[in-house]
């Protein structure tokens, strides 16, 4: 029978709805279901088992002719999901082939059946996360790239600091998606591989056949035939694992920054509006940063379940009691957290609303002092370095003591005008002239990122 995964109020908001279709129970079953019918097909490719058997055996390999909240009540005794289901599996095969069920799961244990089951579901969550990371590093390089010229304050220690562009901070974005993509490259080799070591990790049910059959089952799930079973090693998931807390992190300081530029104080760049986003329930003007704050939880969430990970890896011998079973709602949640703050990374940075001329006022805030570094350079090489920093303190004093554009306090302090004309402190005080390599910074993310694409 086939049965949907439970409807959760907070899923639409927090998951994306195809991870979750990866992690619901019809998706775990179906995992584990695949690696049976591949190890049929594997025994019988290399002879141990008839081939007569394996139709029944893959005919019998389908989730929905399975009662889950049967198998949860079993799994309750059991201790995993594989053993009453591999149960269940036989008494469906036996039902149309009597013959066929006594090959059924034959040199594996429990734990191949659900690691390998878990290794699938995690090849497609890879599948979804890295195109979801792929488009958005492609959103954020064309954002980056519109925006490379549009000054807004830098701001260390929530303070305003000298003029940096909103191209350069969402370059700084970028390059975080970028990194976390070359990382899911990388492991790919190390996570995606078979699990398979029947009892102890020795295939001894299986004597002179057990190599050539893990290699067959191994082609036949297109994974990797590791150097051995992994049962109680779980590096392997924990380095998965790592990189989408990494991913949760990079999201949760995209969603930190939006979250700070929304603010009434500030309102220079916005997420998208859209009918009945970002209300409250009893003030109309609000607009609240709603796709932040996904970005933010999970960044916020997923360390928890993380450390989960890591403290589970000791495991004891060659199979781990209570360590192994931490894991098995815990990285699926990761996944399904990381999935949804992407797909609200998505929809942020596609529709960035930017208010340029509100960042132009604020930069203007501390009536020019923001600018005084540009000027105390240029005049170190007059003056000396001492001499310069010292007046330009003074001057900014100054400027903050009697609410004065520190432009008209440096034009009217003899020191500054015998070094520097008019048009020269016009120049050093206009924040479009002081933005560095804010330029530089983003063509190169979006180099990188475009190298990776490509």
């Amino acid at each position: 029978m086939n049965q949907q995964p439970g409807n959760q109020l907070f899923d639409a908001y927090f998951t994306a709805r195809d991870m979750r279709d990866v992690f619901c129970d019809q998706g775990r079953v179906q995992a584990m279901l695949d690696f049976e019918a591949a190890l049929a097909r594997a025994e019988a490719c290399v002879g141990l088992i008839p081939q007569a058997a394996l139709a029944p055996i893959e005919a019998a390999c389908r989730a929905e002719h399975y009662d889950f909240a049967a198998l949860g009540e079993a799994i309750a005794t059991a201790g995993n999901s594989a053993i009453p289901l591999v149960k269940a599996l036989g008494k469906q095969i036996a039902s149309t082939h009597a013959q066929a069920e006594r090959y059924v799961h034959l040199g594996a244990t429990s734990q191949d059946v659900m690691d390998t089951g878990l290794v699938l579901q995690l090849r497609r969550a890879l599948e979804l996360i890295e195109g979801d990371l792929a488009q958005l590093g492609e959103t954020l390089a064309t954002q980056a790239l519109r925006f490379v010229a549009t000054p807004l304050a830098g701001r260390t220690w929530l303070q305003h600091a000298t003029p940096v562009t909103l191209g350069m901070k969402i370059a700084g974005w970028l390059g975080a998606v970028t990194r976390s993509r070359q990382r899911l490259q990388e492991l790919k080799p190390r996570l995606l591989v078979l699990q398979f070591g029947g009892a102890s990790g020795t295939l001894a049910a299986l004597g002179e056949q057990a190599m050539p059959v893990a290699q067959a089952l191994a082609g036949e799930l297109q994974l990797t035939l590791p150097d051995q079973p992994w049962h109680t090693q779980r590096d392997r998931l924990v380095e998965f694992a790592s990189v989408l807390g990494l991913i949760a992190g990079s999201l949760g300081k995209l969603g930190r920054d939006i979250s700070l530029l929304m603010q009434t104080e500030a309102g220079e760049v916005f997420e998208p509006s859209a009918p009945g986003k970002g209300g409250s329930s009893t003030m109309p003007h609000k607009r609240n940063p709603v796709g932040a704050a996904v970005l933010i939880g999970a960044a916020t969430r997923v360390p928890g379940l993380l450390s989960t990970l890591f403290s589970a890896m000791p495991q004891e011998h060659e199979r781990s009691l209570g360590l192994w079973h931490a894991e098995w709602e815990t990285l699926p949640e990761i996944c399904c957290l990381v999935s949804g703050s992407l797909k609200q990374a998505l929809l942020v940075a596609d529709g960035l609303e930017v208010d340029a001329e509100r960042m132009a006022r604020n930069l203007d805030l501390t009536q020019g002092l923001v600018l005084a570094e540009a000027v105390s350079i240029v005049l170190a090489q007059r003056v000396g370095r001492d001499t310069a920093h010292h007046l330009l303190e003074q001057c900014c004093k100054r400027a903050v003591a009697e609410q004065r554009h520190l432009r008209a306090v440096l034009g009217d302090e003899p020191q500054v005008t015998a070094e520097l004309s008019p048009a020269e402190l016009d120049d050093l005080l206009n924040p479009a002239h002081y933005l560095g390599q804010s330029r530089t910074w983003v063509e190169r993310a979006v180099a990188e990122h475009s190298a990776l694409t490509a």
